[in-house]
């Protein structure tokens, strides 16, 4: 399958989330959420397209539904919100998960879902990623007007930072912020995942590279800044999922499709604590030609529905 020609929303968030800084926006009036957005379904247990009503209807039906995003991606950020949108119009009770909000923060966040606190004072203390009026406000307004739940999933940056620094043996001094990060961790160093993250990294070092063995450490060490934001993220669906049990609640997870994709990552850790429960995963691809995009072999166990749309020039 091809991609697009820009894949650094691809790339393992934890890994972005710990060179770059975030940077506060200024209030910006939200995004229009109405307009068309080209978009064509691949249903891969079917093998064929099918249509976006029928992909909802099927994701109604789940207990947990991740949506894999392309983070610098607009026609993206306009089809996670007609999902939201598809599911309330089904009735479908409706719990929404963020990466893009962190554990630390959810008190700011239900103060302002709740209508106690101002949008500034809310920016103020959420840490909102950039570009977060046009990408993500639209998605926070919806739950407020809807009276949804919003968990901020996401483990603290500044443990990620200090993880791929320093290895997991951080988690373990955490002390009072102990609780904003998963209680248990799954990180094997083996498998599909961990050879996906290191080739978004810039593949293993050659066997003859001096450097090779300080290579492999940092490397793990960013690894397990990702798999700690993957192991946390899961705990928190499975929190929420509990938590909601009575209403039947779907959670919607918003999350970087590199966490979700090939039911890994986070994918994987909520479902080790949710067995038996249906999971149900769509990736958002953005393309060049709608009309020419077909999934490969790989394409097709990369998630239940590929969801592609036109990429915006530029992006």
């Amino acid at each position: 399958m091809s991609q697009p020609a820009n894949n650094s929303s691809m790339l393992p968030c934890a890994f972005a989330a710990l060179v770059s800084a975030l940077v506060q926006p200024a209030p910006t009036p939200p995004a229009a959420l109405l307009s068309y957005v080209p978009q064509r379904v691949y249903d891969t247990q079917q093998k064929g397209f099918g249509d976006f009503e029928s992909m909802l209807a099927d994701l109604a039906r789940a207990d947990v539904v991740f949506v894999g995003e392309q983070h610098d991606d607009a026609n993206t950020h306009r089809l996670e919100l007609a999902i939201l949108e598809g599911l309330i119009r089904r009735r479908v009770p409706l719990v929404i998960a963020m990466e893009m909000f962190e554990r630390d923060v959810q008190p700011v966040l239900d103060r302002y879902l709740a209508g106690s606190i101002t949008e500034e004072q809310f920016l103020e203390g959420a840490r909102p990623w950039p570009r977060y009026q046009t990408d993500y406000r639209p998605i926070v307004e919806f739950a407020r007007a809807h009276h949804l739940p919003i968990v901020a999933s996401d483990v603290p940056r500044h443990i990620a930072t200090d993880v791929s620094r320093s290895g997991l043996g951080v988690v373990d001094a955490l002390g009072a912020e102990r609780p904003f990060a998963a209680r248990e961790l799954s990180c094997p160093t083996a498998g599909t995942y961990y050879e996906r993250f290191l080739e978004a990294m810039g593949g293993h070092p050659s066997a003859g590279d001096p450097q090779a063995a300080d290579l492999r450490l940092k490397n793990d060490r960013f690894y397990f800044a990702q798999c700690l934001k993957d192991e946390t993220m899961g705990e928190s669906i499975a929190s929420a999922f509990e938590q909601h049990a009575s209403t039947h609640a779907t959670i919607v997870h918003v999350n970087g499709a590199f966490h979700s994709d090939y039911a890994e990552g986070t994918a994987a850790a909520a479902r080790r604590r949710l067995p038996g429960r249906r999971i149900a995963i769509v990736s958002v691809v953005p393309v060049d030609d709608l009309d020419r995009e077909r999934p490969d072999a790989d394409g097709l166990t990369r998630a239940d529905y590929l969801l592609y749309t036109v990429k915006n020039p530029g992006s």
